[in-house]
């Protein structure tokens, strides 16, 4: 291969899109014309030859700016572009000057550089410091506040006292649930990329955990509907003690949003190979928290269903999210730290399952976990 041909096809070859734009004057925008495009700068710009006119490639004002500070002003240059879509990019643009070509235009080297997840990584960790100050700060305003009112007119006060070291208790275990949720989605987060290589009776992880749930459900006055698969097992691939988090967290939701003298209902059944069409409850809007890979897998599905306020169809996509919760559910008995269904979310992520939510305002609530089966299934086990 030629050393121009070769030359040509390594440009062409890089990921990242390039352009090479020449111009002569600095008044006569429509001069400016890309002498070159790689495949990358011609799929994000949409164009179908590798010269045209710059304005017909790309309009932006910060692009075309740095690109003029490299032709005219014979300097480097660098900018900010987001594109638009249906899915937004940010790139960094770098612009560069090359010298002046055979014809006497001046030659630029312009670069796109892809940092959309740099950019929404950052995002998340700000959201995340700044929502984690907000939910520490709250309740230790709260002990300040009851430690100086205990240290002055309230303490010789026997009843009052009693009253505020109970908040003061409350609030102290509030901090010490959201440390450990922190501490455990954050090692979660560290292992999601290694699958789990352990193998765990699922069908035993529920009766369990329901088990241990009893006196929480008969304080709030829930009744749970499970009955124990006696002999059965139901054997999934994963990490016991995670899975036995999932297990707790939606349950544990399940019974705070119940009212009083209703029940929960806990099912299993394995044997699934259409996930969708196992979630689906007619009427009822339902969307895919965590989906797995298309895969040939067999899995077994933790259906979890409360008769609580159920969920407005334009919050369901939110409720992974770190600190979220719906509006008129933030305080009170129903308060919590908001992490549980973020580590429900990397958990299942991890362990290579779904996650299904179905609710409706009214009507309450159904979440689905999906577990690849270890084994080829024995059936549906199904408590009801």
């Amino acid at each position: 291969m030629p050393a121009a041909q070769l030359y040509a096809a390594l440009i062409d070859a890089l990921p990242d899109p390039i352009l090479v734009v020449a111009g002569f004057e600095a008044e006569d925008l429509t001069a400016r014309r890309y002498i070159l495009a790689n495949a990358a700068a011609r799929e994000m710009l949409r164009i179908t030859a590798e010269e045209g006119m710059l304005l017909s490639a790309v309009r932006d004002p910060v692009v075309l700016t740095t690109v003029d500070a490299a032709l005219f002003d014979e300097t480097d240059a660098e900018g900010a572009y987001e594109t638009t879509g249906a899915q937004t990019r940010s790139l960094r643009v770098r612009a560069r000057w090359l010298g002046f070509g055979h014809d006497g235009a001046r030659l630029a080297l312009l670069t796109f550089h892809d940092e959309t997840e740099v950019r929404r990584v950052e995002r998340t960790r700000v959201d995340f410091l700044a929502n984690a100050s907000h939910e520490l700060r709250t309740p230790l305003a709260s002990l300040s506040g009851f430690i100086e009112t205990l240290r002055g007119h309230a303490r010789d006060d026997v009843a009052a006292r009693d009253k505020f070291l109970g908040i003061m208790q409350a609030q102290a275990d509030r901090m010490a649930r959201l440390i450990a949720d922190l501490t455990s989605l954050s090692r979660i987060e560290l292992d999601e990329h290694v699958p789990p290589r352990g193998v765990v009776d699922l069908v035993m992880v529920v009766g369990e955990v329901v088990e241990a749930a009893s006196p929480l459900g008969a304080q709030r006055r829930v009744k749970l509907d499970w009955r124990s698969c006696a002999g059965a097992s139901m054997t999934v691939r994963g990490e016991r003690d995670q899975i036995v988090q999932v297990v707790q967290n939606l349950l544990d939701n399940a019974i705070k949003y119940s009212p009083d003298n209703a029940s929960v209902r806990i099912e299993l059944q394995s044997g699934l190979s259409d996930l969708a069409a196992a979630a689906s409850q007619e009427g009822v809007p339902r969307l895919s928290l965590v989906a797995p890979d298309p895969s040939q897998e067999t899995y077994a599905a933790l259906r979890v269903t409360d008769l609580g306020p159920g969920i407005a169809r334009q919050n369901l996509p939110r409720l992974s999210e770190r600190f979220y919760r719906v509006d008129g559910q933030k305080s009170g008995a129903r308060s919590g730290t908001g992490l549980g269904l973020a580590i429900v979310k990397h958990i299942m992520n991890r362990h290579r399952g779904g996650l299904v939510v179905a609710s409706a305002e009214g009507e309450g609530s159904t979440f689905t976990a999906y577990f690849p089966m270890a084994h080829a299934p024995e059936g549906v086990v199904k408590a009801s």
